[in-house]
């Protein structure tokens, strides 16, 4: 099972977003540990769907580079880096303002491959997304 990778940071994963999507979505990583981390995102118009509600898309966004993150932190340590090659999402709920969180936490951290769960929650505490990717570690 892989540890922490005491080399991945809070800080270290901002400065790795910049000018990328999770910038873009605006995706803040809250709190690192061994086999979690906490993120939140703001609700803005702009990452509404059409009709008035939180787009799937934004909550996958928020979901995936929490679990991507985690994953990130816990590589082995002669691995190079990682990609996604299954992800899921069942959504239980919506939200239109506020700020959504999102809890990854490690399934199985193996050498070849992990497991990530995400549990993405509205404002007011309710699941709204249960969360699933598998990521290959590369070598």
């Amino acid at each position: 099972m892989s540890k922490l990778r005491t080399d991945v940071t809070i800080d270290s994963l901002r400065e790795r977003q910049r000018g990328r999507l999770p910038d873009l979505l605006g995706f803040r990583a809250m709190r690192l540990e061994a086999g979690l981390l906490r993120a939140e995102l703001d609700i803005r118009d702009d990452l509404l769907a059409p009709n008035g509600f939180l787009h799937a898309a934004t909550v996958i966004g928020l979901a995936d580079t929490a679990c991507g993150y985690a994953c990130l932190a816990h590589l082995p340590p002669d691995a190079k880096n990682f990609t996604t090659i299954e992800l899921k999402s069942n959504f239980l709920g919506t939200a239109r303002e506020g700020t959504i969180a999102a809890v990854a936490t490690g399934v199985h951290l193996g050498r070849s491959t992990q497991v990530w769960d995400a549990l993405v929650s509205a404002p007011d505490g309710k699941t709204i997304a249960l969360f699933r990717c598998t990521q290959m570690v590369l070598y």
